[in-house]
């Protein structure tokens, strides 16, 4: 009598390390949209992974004026530069960029 139960079985066998470094020079580079939770009903809308053709000094304002928020842009050891919006400007970050030119496929809505 064998027990199917006792086979072990990795659902992740086929998923790349996600903390290693990245050695794979073809990987396509996403653009990620998250949101973070402060304090109370505030939130924070984080974009990261934007491409270096584009300044992300003019595309915060022009985020600010198009959206009526504040933000501001951060440099990360990691990350490289982030832009952090105030609130939940996560919809709104992705069809700007889909009207700028930025193929759908490359941006990644992370969040709620």
């Amino acid at each position: 009598m064998s027990v199917q139960n006792l086979n072990t079985f990795d659902p992740f066998a086929d998923e790349a390390d996600p903390l290693a470094a990245n050695t794979d020079a073809g990987q396509q580079n996403h653009i990620h949209i998250r949101i973070q939770q402060r304090n109370g009903r505030k939130t924070l809308t984080t974009l990261q992974g934007l491409p270096r053709e584009y300044d992300a000094k003019k595309l915060l304002k022009a985020f600010k004026k198009e959206f009526a928020c504040n933000g501001t842009l951060v440099e990360d050891e990691e990350a490289g530069q982030v832009i952090q919006l105030q609130g939940d400007q996560r919809t709104k970050i992705s069809t700007f960029l889909v009207e700028e030119g930025i193929p759908r496929a490359t941006i990644k809505l992370h969040g709620f």
